[in-house]
């Protein structure tokens, strides 16, 4: 064995000396010139596998990188990513049917043919192609077309190799595994971009037709909004040097996404030598390093309150139903008509054929989000403004990320690149500095034109939730172009809220306003996000718990895993013990629920009281506890608190549970009514309902959901009848925390909950899923001499031949 690692050894080096003309990786440079030019010959690149199946790829250049990238993906992930390329192609309905679904992670659409509607309009009009060629800065610069580039060579190279041997039986022998192009890279980056965007709104898009319709209250579309975009959320918090033991900063990631489909994160080190060197998680089918770190810096992202796109309200012409008035003038709207291959349930293909009509300002939508309808009338309609539909420079900005030394280099890469779609950033670097800043591309709105141009049903929905309908009728109400902005119609990154070297940073998917809540960040337009509003119970709790910490001081990155797998449950902290009291006090110990007949509710007081307060996997209580409170924050009738919320005390407030309002005493009933009816104990352990199944072995989770308010966020449908919270499906994903120590060599740990493959034949199917049941992590390999020290070290060299 030992000779063999030798040998492996050895071979790693001596590839690499062949491939790159050198034998050592030196640090990241910030020379942008020597990779450039297109690769010329073929494409090749080498692929370390260390512990828990993680690649370290280096190649000469970034088409080889690509290249390195798009093969190991393809190993991993094939029949995840070739679905992902069924659906950009807009032939799902061709190989699965009309009335089938997608994963829903590339955009919102209900239906196979909807999901093809769209994304066949986008290659239709050559979308892409055409931000493909803008010269950047606008578009993407060649180094972000070569990763592309090469990243489908690779995904190619490898199908063509290995179509045969695949084993997983979500695509083995299937028709639907065909070759990539570069632009159908692009297109998924585009996609993903477009999430909160047209994306998000791909069924209002693809099937938008005239009809009389009331548009809902503020309310109901601000609770729609939540609850869409639960799918994606994160915590993550950088420390700066004042807090930690050595001076350096540090930074924890804790992004929370979909564990299945093509919104999975997936774990790589990319390396340039004497160019760029950088490890950390990409979502499937980019070729650039999503949230990471290198030797110098580390940086993560968190799902932003901004809302990235804005409705037009249209004055419809007299008499034709495909025209707007603007300033009194007639415009046109534009068709595009969209032909769906269709194959019916006997297996005979047909066709379906549709139109798609745009605007100045977007496409025409007559629901939102697929829920609420639109009017589409005699007099009005709606179009979608979505500034992020006229980018394509997310890879340049994860590039530029990748390759910063510095918070400053940071902020420098956000500026010039602008292509953040829907996040925010968070980072630390080994001088010891901290950064949060909210850069990202939003439609230029500002309070005055949402005060000048707001519709009357702007003027709801404006500051409930920053989506702004904006009269489109007359001229003056454009976004408009601020000098610094990379494209009209958006914000520069002069406006953008922006903390540097605080004590900590934090954010938890609320506002700006309290990253750190000794400095509220305020002054910027309600499109960013609000202030002096509740906050929610997993912002509160990471407040609470980042801010002790820095308090405390002498930070290490040991400490930065202690709070990953705290799994505290701050509403449980507020409310137990107020609980089990109430509990106690019930006479005769019963409580009445919903359905109006009492129950015993006596042996829920105890377990409550004992509880200890966490969602670890071992918890006793934590079940009963968190099916109460979801039942209780959930009821629209319930007064929770006694004392209500303050802005002057954001953190502390609101608390004291309301005991004396019925809703209580229901819910309670109602917890212990279901988990009896399920034959799940009082005090079952939560790991023993709350886990994932892989290849048969039913594996425990920690965490829980948002309205606990725990940092390790895990969520999963409830399916009493399958054992409780069966096989989780979102939640903590891609976790890294970095420091630094001076040796040159960053401390980092790094764990991808649910592990590098979807494929259940694979040996990376579960093995660091088991490592987040036991609340442990991986200690990265980002050194030359560790990537060859790793005891389950191998080598392939893969190229075009």
């Amino acid at each position: 064995m030992l000779q063999r690692r030798r040998h492996l050894r050895a071979f790693a080096v001596g590839a690499l000396a062949l491939l790159t003309g050198a034998t050592t990786l030196p640090a990241s440079a910030a020379s942008q010139d020597r990779t450039d030019r297109p690769s010329g010959g073929r494409l090749s690149a080498v692929i370390r596998y260390t512990e828990y199946g993680i690649p370290h790829i280096v190649a000469k250049d970034y088409a080889g990188l690509g290249f390195g990238q798009g093969w190991a993906q393809a190993a991993d992930q094939v029949c995840t990513l070739a679905d992902g390329f069924v659906t950009l192609h807009g032939d799902r309905s061709r190989h699965f049917g009309p009335e089938g679904t997608t994963d829903r992670s590339l955009s919102n659409a209900r239906s196979n043919l909807s999901s093809d509607l769209f994304f066949r309009g986008i290659r239709n009009a050559k979308t892409v192609e055409k931000l493909l060629d803008q010269p950047a800065p606008a578009g993407p610069t060649r180094q972000a077309k070569e990763l592309m580039r090469g990243w489908a060579a690779g995904y190619n190279v490898w199908l063509r190799q290995h179509r045969g041997d695949i084993k997983d039986p979500a695509c083995r022998g299937a028709d639907w595994l065909t070759p990539v192009t570069p632009v159908d890279v692009a297109l998924r980056g585009y996609a993903i971009t477009m999430l909160s965007g047209q994306s998000g709104w791909a069924e209002d898009i693809a099937q938008a037709r005239p009809a009389d319709a009331k548009p809902a209250p503020a309310a109901a579309v601000r609770e729609l909004f939540d609850r869409t975009n639960s799918g994606m959320g994160s915590n993550a918090v950088a420390f700066s040097g004042s807090a930690t033991a050595n001076g350096r900063g540090l930074l924890l990631g804790n992004p929370h996404y979909p564990w299945t489909g093509n919104r999975r994160f997936w774990e790589s080190q990319l390396t340039i030598p004497g160019e760029l060197n950088v490890a950390g998680g990409a979502l499937l089918g980019m070729p650039m390093i999503s949230i990471g770190h290198n030797d110098r810096i580390a940086w993560s992202h968190t799902v932003s309150t901004g809302m990235p796109m804005n409705l037009y309200q249209l004055r419809i012409a007299p008499g034709d139903l495909h025209s707007y008035l603007v300033d009194g003038r007639p415009e046109r709207m534009t068709e595009r008509k969209v032909t769906v291959p269709v194959r019916g349930k006997d297996g005979k293909l047909s066709s379906v054929t549709r139109s798609q009509w745009w605007t100045r300002y977007g496409p025409v939508v007559t629901e939102v989000r697929g829920e609420f309808p639109l009017p589409w009338n005699a007099t009005t309609a709606f179009a979608l403004t979505d500034p992020n539909a006229a980018q394509l420079r997310f890879t340049d900005t994860s590039l530029g990320l990748s390759r910063s030394r510095s918070v400053r280099d940071i902020q420098a890469t956000l500026r010039r690149t602008q292509g953040l779609p829907w996040v925010n950033t968070i980072a630390a670097d080994s001088a010891g500095h901290s950064l949060y800043t909210q850069s990202q591309v939003l439609p230029r709105i500002t309070d005055e034109l949402a005060g000048r141009c707001s519709t009357d049903l702007g003027k709801q929905y404006y500051p409930a939730m920053g989506l702004a309908v904006l009269d489109g009728s007359r001229g003056d109400c454009a976004l408009g172009k601020d000098p610094d902005a990379a494209q009209p119609g958006i914000f520069g990154p002069s406006t953008m809220p922006t903390l540097v070297d605080a004590p900590y940073a934090e954010n938890s998917n609320d506002s700006p306003w309290m990253t750190n809540a000794d400095r509220p960040l305020t002054g910027y337009p309600r499109v960013f996000g609000d202030t002096g509003t509740e906050r929610s119970a997993r912002t509160r709790g990471a407040i609470e718990d980042v801010s002790a910490m820095a308090k405390r001081g002498g930070l290490t990155v040991d400490d930065l895993q202690k709070q990953q797998f705290a799994n505290r449950a701050p509403s449980g902290d507020r409310a137990a013990a107020d609980a089990a009291k109430a509990c106690s006090a019930l006479p005769g110990g019963t409580a009445t629920g919903s359905s109006g007949k009492p129950v015993d509710v006596s042996a829920a007081c105890g377990v409550l009281a004992r509880w200890d307060r966490t969602v670890q996997t071992g918890s006793k209580g934590a079940l009963l506890f968190d099916r109460f409170w979801r039942k209780l924050a959930n009821d629209p009738k319930a007064t929770v608190w006694k004392v209500p919320f303050s802005a002057s005390d954001p953190v502390a407030t609101p608390r004291t549970l309301n005991t004396a309002d019925p809703a209580v005493g229901r819910a309670l009933a109602d917890t212990v009514t279901e988990l009896r009816s399920a034959g799940i104990p009082l005090d079952a352990p939560l790991g023993e309902h709350q886990f994932v199944v892989r290849n048969g072995k039913r594996i425990p989770m920690p965490g829980g959901g948002e309205a606990v308010g725990v940092w390790n966020i895990v969520s999963s449908p409830w399916d009493a009848a399958h054992g409780g919270y069966a096989n989780v499906n979102f939640g903590s994903s891609y976790i890294q925390a970095v420091g630094w120590d001076g040796s040159g060599c960053p401390v980092a740990r790094t764990l991808l909950t649910y592990s590098q493959s979807s494929d259940p034949t694979s040996p990376h199917y579960s093995d660091q899923t088991e490592l987040f049941s036991a609340g442990r992590m991986v200690k990265s390999r980002f050194c030359e001499k560790d990537i060859l020290a790793s005891p389950q070290l191998r080598v392939v060299g893969v190229g075009e031949r």
